[in-house]
């Protein structure tokens, strides 16, 4: 912060984008509506979906629909029973014209998807960075101005986002564009301390309050006086310290353990989490009174996979921190149609990561995981636990079989046609070779069984359950 306490401001621009709306036309949910403007819709029968449904027949987390200039992409994010147009099976395309009505099948459910003549309008920062934070996507800038307007107040903030994001960055670097830049940032994680000493933690204690409390101590909520107590993963706060986190948030006083005076204190509370706490007020793990009481003003921040044009930036600022410092020049286009083609579950971390690999063990630039989005697997359908297998072993196993039944399937579309393969795969055709050589596969028709989709929209209507 300059010297004389002025802030300096994020310049931002409005940018118009085109209403869609989602219409649940046959099935258990008929009826419900969703309206999207410039931002992606996570469907599926998961409490922390966009559009949450009903259906048996629908996956937890079924499908994605992002609406674009050109049309409205669909992507397949590992369902069961698949996404269907016109009895076309579809995993990734942009579908239907600027405006227009387009019908997608998800097992029993029909959703209706049309483009409007409307439009919304947004803010957008003009810059690709906002403290440690960086991005040059839409979604980024966006957030970025929203940002910026936060942190001129002294209103809580939650933050929502996928591990990996960045939550505890963006945190901070609200508190430093703040007016309390001068005080303490104090971080708490509510998933990494035992709920026996949570509340001493957070509130502080007086000697002999508790066996082993030889002194007194102060707790997170005065060490940040004047400045931000951050409160990581506060879905993982315990639920009987949830009413006792309220009051001092309504209070501005907290009473340490064993004291029977109070005392007063000054912080902005910042708090983060992982889950989407709407969900975990609908299934009473979490107050809802709290809830309101966090999210006095409330953002998102979008996974990796959904700011895949981002990748050159994060990239060349990672490389950039490597000892010596490398360039993002000398990463060649195999390596970047791969980074292109991940999901990204671990988002920004597992991506520093790779880039940390990327110069010292290039073969292995990505870390095989169990679970991710790319694998299209739900990571709670693991083997029964005498069947388990050790956790290093598992991972290479699942990423290592998705990627050759993925291959498999890419060939016995194109019947062994490399170049349209690759084409599909949207990589390049020497990198389709290389994932045949290592898997084994030969250009004709591959041995890896594969399930035959329904032929017809009345098939694709008599789905199974999903898991």
């Amino acid at each position: 912060m300059p010297a004389d306490g002025t802030r300096a401001s994020t310049r931002a621009q409005v940018v118009k984008y085109g209403k869609t709306r989602i219409d649940v036309t046959a099935g258990p949910d008929a009826g419900a509506v969703i309206d999207m403007a410039g931002a992606l819709v996570r469907v599926g029968t998961a409490a922390d979906n966009d559009l949450v449904l009903r259906d048996d027949t629908v996956s937890r987390r079924h499908c994605e629909i992002e609406s674009g200039a050109s049309g409205v992409r669909v992507r397949d994010v590992g369902s069961t029973n698949g996404v269907w147009v016109g009895g076309i099976r579809i995993l990734d395309a942009v579908i239907g014209a600027p405006l227009g009505s387009t019908t997608l099948t998800l097992g029993d459910t029909q959703l209706t998807i049309t483009r409007l003549d409307e439009t919304v309008e947004r803010l957008q920062a003009t810059s690709s960075r906002f403290g440690d934070v960086l991005g040059a996507s839409p979604r980024m800038r966006e957030l970025f101005a929203d940002l910026d307007r936060i942190a001129a107040t002294d209103l809580t903030l939650l933050i929502e986002g996928e591990t990996g994001t960045g939550k505890d960055a963006i945190a901070e670097a609200v508190h430093r564009a703040s007016a309390r830049t001068r005080g303490p940032f104090v971080v708490f994680d509510c998933g990494a301390v035992a709920p026996s000493l949570a509340e001493s933690e957070l509130f502080g204690h007086e000697r002999g309050a508790f066996t082993g409390a030889i002194a007194s101590r102060a707790g997170v909520f005065e060490e940040a006086e004047g400045g931000t107590l951050f409160l990581d993963e506060i879905g993982e706060l315990p639920r009987d310290l949830q009413p006792k986190l309220l009051r001092a948030l309504e209070k501005r006083e907290v009473r340490r353990l064993g004291s029977s005076k109070t005392v007063g204190v000054d912080v902005r509370i910042i708090a983060a989490t992982n889950r989407k706490m709407t969900a975990e007020v609908a299934r009473g793990t979490f107050r809802e009174d709290l809830y309101f009481r966090l999210a006095g003003t409330h953002v998102t921040v979008p996974p990796l996979r959904e700011r895949i044009s981002d990748l050159p930036v994060l990239v060349e600022h990672f490389l950039s921190l490597e000892d010596p410092p490398r360039s993002a020049h000398e990463v060649g286009p195999e390596v970047w149609e791969m980074l292109d083609a991940h999901r990204w579950p671990g988002n920004v971390r597992e991506l520093r990561n790779a880039v940390r690999r990327l110069f010292v063990t290039p073969e292995h630039v990505l870390a095989p995981g169990v679970g991710s989005a790319s694998s299209g697997r739900d990571p709670e359908r693991l083997d029964p636990p005498s069947n388990l297998l050790p956790l290093r072993i598992a991972r290479r196993e699942a990423s290592d079989g998705f990627e050759r039944h993925y291959v498999a399937a890419v060939l016995r579309k194109t019947g062994g046609n490399v170049s349209r393969g690759a084409s599909i795969a949207e990589v390049s055709r020497q990198m389709l070779q290389k994932l045949m050589r290592k898997h084994g596969l030969a250009a004709g028709v591959p041995a890896v069984a594969d399930e035959t989709p329904p032929s017809s929209a009345q098939s694709a209507r008599t789905p199974s359950r999903a898991v």
